[in-house]
């Protein structure tokens, strides 16, 4: 592998392993705060953050000319996508929260498979939720099917994200629609959490931690993926993406003493084996539109 290819997934690993902290610390921070304040604190930084990354007020002056429909649905998609991910990850460990959230995305490039060969990749993806279930303790402590409804609720709101996003896209404003993205999401959800629990958003102790958070999964991963494609095909890119289930239940492990069993792991295992395959026929019928 050439160095700057070398280089360039190594940006990827540490775009995901940073985006994984990010989730250990939101998830240590529930100790003392719900998820949805975690959640409210971290985007409004983040939106901060986002627009000095991209120097976002350069759009002012268009936004009477955008596509709003594309945008709000794109917006709404991200805001519901961050609450249900957060509430998931207060019931679930975190291996399992981001397994079943990237079922989503798989999901919906699954709907584009065309031959009967490729439904491998569909019973793959199934038999990985079907084993990521600890049927027989789904009254413990370590599993909610609470949390996994919000797991996979957020997985969805994933795949209507990345579908609203390729909509957005056209409208060529950039990384600028993922900031309006996140400040209409902070804008909808702070009159929320100020009515539920204002002392808790307003508490500055905590906005430290919430700082640090919104820097670990936005501005780092960002900064990285924008180095990171410079190099990286979209083949290199997705098949990459797919390690973040394995790396969440590692930094699960690691950070906050997760542990997940054999058969967890080899559903984690299904799905990236899953979302690789349909990643290379993906590729496959790009190059070779005849097939």
């Amino acid at each position: 592998m050439p160095n700057a290819q070398f280089i360039a997934v190594l940006y990827m690993v540490l775009s995901m392993v940073s985006y994984q902290i990010s989730a250990s610390f939101a998830k240590q921070l529930f100790t003392v705060l719900d998820p949805l304040s975690v959640t409210i604190l971290r985007l409004c930084f983040a939106a901060i953050i986002v627009c000095v990354m991209f120097r976002s007020w350069q759009i002012v002056k268009r936004l009477s000319y955008l596509k709003w429909r594309d945008l709000l649905c794109y917006s709404a998609a991200l805001c519901c996508m961050n609450v249900l991910f957060y509430m998931s990850l207060g019931k679930l460990p975190q291996g399992i929260a981001v397994g079943l959230e990237f079922i989503g995305p798989l999901g919906l490039a699954l709907l584009s498979i065309q031959r009967r060969s490729d439904y491998v990749w569909v019973l793959l993806a199934i038999l990985g939720i079907a084993l990521m279930v600890p049927w027989g303790q789904t009254a413990g402590t370590d599993f909610s099917m609470t949390g996994a409804a919000c797991a996979l609720g957020a997985g969805l709101c994933w795949a209507f994200y990345i579908y609203f996003g390729q909509k957005v896209v056209h409208q060529n404003i950039g990384m600028h629609a993922l900031t309006i993205a996140i400040t209409l999401s902070a804008l909808a959800l702070l009159p929320i959490g100020l009515y539920r629990n204002a002392p808790a958003l307003l508490e500055t102790q905590y906005w430290g931690k919430a700082l640090a958070i919104a820097v670990l999964a936005t501005a780092i991963p960002y900064a990285l993926d924008l180095k990171a494609l410079k190099q990286l095909n979209k083949l290199s890119y997705g098949t990459l993406s797919s390690l973040s289930p394995a790396l969440a239940a590692l930094t699960g492990l690691v950070l906050l003493a997760e542990k997940i069993g054999t058969l967890q792991w080899a559903a984690l295992l299904c799905v990236m084996v899953a979302s690789v395959g349909v990643t290379l026929k993906a590729s496959q019928r790009q190059t070779n539109p005849t097939n």
